[in-house]
């Protein structure tokens, strides 16, 4: 296997393999170009963001400063909106669904490292994907951690650090994060958290 291969595999991996390493540095590229880039230039904007993505829905807006690893592992659907200094380490894939909003720094961690300290030494590190489902609102300076999924219509607090799943419908927040409340009721069978 390729080194690409094994990192989107999520096994080890060597990060500073030339091909990684490329692929890294066209991102750089086109993200200068989009946090220089002025209001009034969208369809610039549009036009970086299809190119930078691995997949973008209509309607998508990000406000610079943006930062990533490679772009290409990213997938948003209809109307994902960014808001400043917002940061996706996508070495995994990560899966944002439609209407989903991200407060001002954010950071979304694929990448993670082992435990032990001869493959760090090495410069081995590894990754796991995060999903988010559609309309979910993430708070300012929330922290995502390697292997999240969130469910869709939830919300998570200001600040919070998600280390593990978070269902649908609910609001959760806290270091770590945890669920506070139900937000809907929820259709179909009875909702792990209701009774």
């Amino acid at each position: 296997m390729t080194e690409k291969e094994k990192m989107l595999a999520g096994e080890l991996y060597d990060a500073s393999d030339p091909q990684l390493v490329q692929e890294r540095r066209r991102a750089r590229d086109l993200l200068r170009a989009l946090n220089d880039s002025r209001d009034g230039e969208r369809e610039q904007r549009a036009s970086i963001l299809r190119e930078l993505f691995g997949a973008a829905g209509e309607g998508v807006l990000i406000e610079p400063p943006f930062f990533c690893d490679y772009g290409t592992n990213i997938r948003l659907g209809d109307r994902v909106f960014f808001n400043f200094n917002c940061v996706v380490l996508d070495v995994a894939e990560v899966v944002i669904g439609s209407d989903v909003m991200f407060g001002p720094a954010v950071q979304i961690y694929t990448a993670t490292h082992p435990m032990e300290y001869q493959p760090r030494r090495a410069g081995q590190e590894f990754a796991k994907p995060i999903t988010i489902g559609s309309d979910v609102w993430v708070g300012g300076g929330a922290i995502i951690l390697p292997g999240v999924t969130i469910g869709a219509r939830s919300v998570i607090g200001a600040g919070s650090v998600v280390t593990r799943d978070v269902p649908e419908g609910v609001f959760a927040a806290g270091n770590p994060c945890r669920v506070l409340r139900l937000l809907e009721p929820h259709p179909g069978p009875a909702h792990p958290l209701s009774g």
